[in-house]
Order: C-alpha cells, then sequence, then structure tokens
C-alpha cells in the first residue's frame, strides 16, 4: 500500500511516500480503507520526536475515515464495507489503517448519514470537544464559556457543542481579525483577539468572570484565563501549543479562589478508557447527522502533499481542519 512515513525526525520534509505492507487485523481489530486521514497538531510534534514518538519508520495520523476491510477476530457490530470513522492504531496517512474496534464509528445514525470528510474530521477535534465541555468541563446549561484558538478545528466544534448544549454565553480568542471572522459563524457570541482578552472577557460577563475556559495555547495565556474565571469556574487545559514554560498551580491557590483546573487529553483516555471515547462519539454521530454540528474543513490535499498540510499547520494560515485525501489519489 502506499503510505506517507516519518524517515527521520526533523521537519516537513522527513515525510516520505513509501511502498509499505498491508497489516491484517489482529483480534479486537479492523481494517480500513481510507477515504480521508486528519491532520492534527500532534502529527506534527511526533514527526518532530517531541511527542508521542515511535520507532522509526512511522505513519503518523490518528483518526481516519472510509470502509471496513476486514475484520479481526472477535469483532462484532462492525462489517465489511460499513463506512465508518476510527482512531487509529496503525497510522492514518495510508491506503490502509488498523484500528480497535471499540474505536472504531459507524457513520449510520437515527438523524442520518456522515460523510466521509466530516467522518474524518471528528474523531480527535469534536470528540475533544465534547469531552472537554462535558467530562472535564462539567457544563451547566445558562453557564459561559471561553475557547482560545476559537479558530481552530476543536475551537469551531467546541463553539457549536456549547451552544447545542445550552450555554448562556459562548466567546472566543483568535490571533487575528480574518480568524475571528471566520470562527463568528460557529455558534459564537463574540471572538476577540487573543491581546487583550481578559478584559473583553470581563466586559463581556460584566466583571463576573467565565465558568468554563477550555486552553491548549499554553502559557502566557494559561494563567491569564486562571484569573479570569468565575468562582467555582474551571480551566480545562489540553495543549501547549506556546512550548513555553509551564507555571506551577499552587493548590492553596485553587482552593482560596474557589477554582479549578482540569486536564484532558484523548490520546490517554482512548488507551486507558476507550469505552468512554466511544460513548462520546456516539453523541457526537447523532449531532454530526442531525445538522446541529457541522465541522469547518480548511482543505483535503492529496495524501503526497502531506508535508504541505504541516506546513500550513505549523504557519497557522489554516482556518478549522485540514484533511489528506487518501483513496482515488
Amino acid at each position: 500500500m502506499k503510505a506517507v512515513a516519518v524517515t527521520r525526525f526533523g521537519g516537513p520534509e522527513v515525510l516520505e511516500v513509501l511502498d509499505m505492507r498491508v497489516l491484517e487485523p489482529g483480534p479486537g481489530q479492523v481494517l480500513i480503507e481510507v477515504a480521508y486521514a486528519g491532520v492534527n497538531y500532534a502529527d506534527l510534534m511526533a514527526r518532530r520526536g517531541t511527542y508521542h514518538a515511535r520507532p522509526l519508520p512511522f505513519v503518523p495520523g490518528y483518526e481516519v475515515s472510509g470502509t471496513v476491510h476486514a475484520l479481526g477476530e472477535g469483532v462484532t457490530g462492525l462489517r465489511v464495507g460499513q463506512p465508518v470513522a476510527a482512531l487509529t492504531v496503525q497510522g492514518g496517512y495510508a491506503e490502509f489503517a488498523l484500528a480497535r474496534a471499540v474505536l472504531t464509528f459507524p457513520l449510520e445514525n437515527v438523524a442520518g448519514k456522515v460523510d466521509l470528510q466530516q467522518a474524518a474530521a471528528f474523531p480527535t477535534v469534536a470528540i475533544t470537544a465534547y469531552d472537554l465541555l462535558t467530562r472535564a468541563g462539567r457544563l451547566q446549561r445558562g453557564e459561559s464559556v471561553l475557547i482560545h484558538a476559537a479558530s481552530g478545528g476543536i475551537g469551531m466544534a467546541a463553539g457549536q457543542i456549547a451552544r447545542a448544549l445550552g450555554a448562556r454565553l459562548v466567546l472566543g480568542t483568535t490571533s487575528s481579525q480574518e480568524k475571528a471572522a471566520a470562527a463568528r459563524a460557529f455558534g459564537y457570541d463574540q471572538v476577540f483577539l487573543l491581546d487583550g482578552f481578559v478584559e473583553a472577557a470581563l466586559a463581556a460577563t460584566d466583571g463576573k468572570g467565565i465558568d468554563i475556559i477550555l486552553d491548549a495555547r499554553g502559557e502566557p495565556t494559561r494563567s491569564q484565563s486562571l484569573g479570569v474565571l468565575a468562582p467555582f469556574g474551571r480551566l480545562v487545559v489540553f495543549g501547549n501549543a506556546s512550548d513555553n514554560p509551564e507555571q506551577p498551580i499552587s493548590p492553596t491557590q485553587l482552593w482560596t479562589s474557589n477554582k479549578a483546573v482540569v486536564g484532558y487529553s484523548i490520546t490517554t483516555l482512548s488507551q486507558t478508557a476507550p469505552h468512554l471515547v466511544a460513548e462520546t462519539a456516539q453523541k457526537v454521530v447523532g449531532l454530526l447527522a442531525s445538522g446541529a454540528l457541522t465541522l469547518a474543513i480548511d482543505g483535503a490535499l492529496p495524501l503526497e502533499q502531506a508535508p504541505e498540510a504541516h506546513r500550513r499547520i505549523e504557519a497557522r494560515s489554516h482556518v478549522g481542519k485540514l484533511l489528506l485525501q487518501v483513496k482515488g489519489t
């Protein structure tokens, strides 16, 4: 099969198209013929060798959509030829990818079907967004939410999900006015620039502060966000895009201010409690099928252009989700 692999750690240029052997699905696994593969910042960190790096060479890619090609021993509830999305075992930048059956999600729903482009964008982005707000953030109807990087894939999904779950006020931040304009159509009441967000958020809440803040930017945004929380507010942390050193948070600081910091990692959760990820996936598929959630797709590049997709993410020139189109390329 044709696949894009990391042959050495480094920049986008280390991604190479190789001819690799198609692996047979083992017990509890599914082999998927890939239509689209999602591109995520975690792929870039794996390529650099700084996060979830594997022995070289390896195929990156954590999520795919396509059809079931073969089933491993003991797999039930799925059938060959069925359209699915999945979190992968073997990397998704390939014509075929392995996934655990528990993390392979059928795309049919009582509300309708989900097309394969939307499907490829949801396993990491929409599941993460839903869990950030519900399992980690414990969102209640009528609460306020502030989402950093509102024009990214998770940000655009989280804005809509927060609205669907009954948030009273949905705010976002971006790095430019152009990105702010793009994000506003995805569930947000207001989107403002990251510079000056503390004052803007307090003004939007009449000084009361925010109930839930989602942050993957890291410092200094993280410490600033902690100061914007309302009493019993929750800061949900799920990344460190700035790569700046973390600032220690004192338990005393939290209990004396009636605030909480919660962490979330879909990678870890998929390994330790995959049934929880599968439960959330069912809810997300329902939102997608009903039209309550639409994932913003910035583009679908041919598989061979994976280096270009990585360059666009590093340059922060995209809005929404980037995909690789595999089938038919």
